[in-house]
């Protein structure tokens, strides 16, 4: 009897597909169904709220100390830094064209020099030598190659001086319509941290959809794709782009909350300090000490497909970081409070298995 059930299975596949054990014949195993689009959606809400709610408990958490001791700073030694404002306020003599247009492109242009000076120094020179253990990428840009790196600043001083002013002029007259504030007095420290919040949320959203965008194919061969000549950045590719994408994709985001709030000046130059700062260090190449970590936007960088966002909020909540997840640098992305490289805490795996895996 055994043996006429064997028989009866030669042919229709593995013995184990259809003879398991001794019981009865298995069923094969019917597809999984799809998730649908509402699931999907719903899927989406949930880490939204996930995330959205576990941001709102720790702010509330951290808030009232938190402001304490800022608005503490903000108001110590008789006002320290309003008098600093009231200082720069009367050096322009108040007007609203001075520090709107040429105070605004004059902190952007001496942040992103400023930062890059070392940053661009050392990937010329190599020196100091300690700083490129901390390379993300360390057989890259070692030294970098003088023609491509003369075409890259050609590119950001025209868009550093011919964009940004061109902009800049218009973004002025909208602010102006907005309301948005030039006076002597600053506003509450309570205030500017609920703006800088505000600004951080709506430049997420504008650059990780204006950025996804521009993958598409129609457009990145004409547009993104140089800024992606770089596959491991430096500094001052973070304003290396197409025109159309530097005013899409940079500017604009980075505009949408401001004009909203009508805010202060010296707020938003405080915000464009963050944000140029931010870009800096992101494309930078290095993983240093108490910086933060540029390791999401550099795997976008070597990939292409992953990590859209500056925050990872939305790249969260629509699974574009999924392969990056899975990496090493995944674990490398926490900001470095030793002196230890991350590539060292966590190493990449020999090859060899590397290689194994993949087949």
């Amino acid at each position: 009897m055994q043996k006429m059930e064997l028989e009866s299975c030669v042919g229709s596949g593995p013995l184990e597909s259809c003879c398991v054990g001794s019981g009865p014949l298995q069923k094969p195993k019917q597809p999984e169904p799809q998730p649908t689009r509402f699931s999907q959606s719903m899927d989406i809400l949930k880490k939204f709220a996930f995330v959205v709610g576990g941001a709102v408990l720790i702010f509330a958490a951290i808030r009232n100390s938190l402001t304490w001791h800022l608005q503490k700073f903000w108001g110590a030694s008789g006002d320290f830094w309003n008098r600093q404002w009231v200082k720069i306020h009367d050096f322009s003599g108040g007007d609203e064209y001075v520090l709107g247009i040429w105070g605004s492109n004059l902190i952007l242009f001496s942040t992103f020099w400023l930062l890059n000076s070392f940053f661009l120094f050392v990937d010329v020179t190599g020196i100091p030598s300690f700083v490129l253990k901390y390379k993300v990428q360390d057989d890259m840009n070692m030294p970098v190659e003088w023609p491509k790196l003369k075409r890259c600043l050609k590119m950001v001083v025209f868009n550093q001086i011919v964009v940004n002013f061109l902009v800049g002029y218009i973004i002025f007259h909208i602010m102006m319509w907005r309301g948005c504030d030039y006076g002597p007095e600053l506003p509450t420290v309570q205030w500017v941290l609920l703006e800088l919040v505000i600004f951080l949320l709506f430049e997420e959203i504008g650059f990780y959809y204006s950025h996804r965008l521009f993958h598409h194919p129609r457009l990145y061969k004409h547009i993104h794709k140089r800024h992606h000549e770089w596959t491991a950045p430096i500094g001052i590719t973070a304003i290396y782009a197409h025109p159309i994408e530097y005013i899409v994709a940079n500017i604009i985001p980075a505009q949408i909350g401001p004009m909203l709030m009508g805010s202060h000046i010296a707020t938003i130059w405080m915000w464009y300090v963050m944000v140029v700062s931010s870009a800096v260090v992101a494309h930078c190449g290095y993983h240093l000490p108490f910086l933060p970590s540029p390791e999401a936007h550099d795997f976008h960088h070597l990939k292409f497909t992953n990590n859209y966002g500056t925050l990872g909020i939305l790249d969260r909540l629509h699974g574009t970081d999924n392969l990056f997840r899975q990496s090493k640098k995944y674990q490398r992305h926490i900001l470095l409070l030793g002196l230890t490289p991350m590539s060292q805490t966590f190493p990449d795996e020999p090859k060899k298995i590397m290689k194994k895996k993949e087949d």
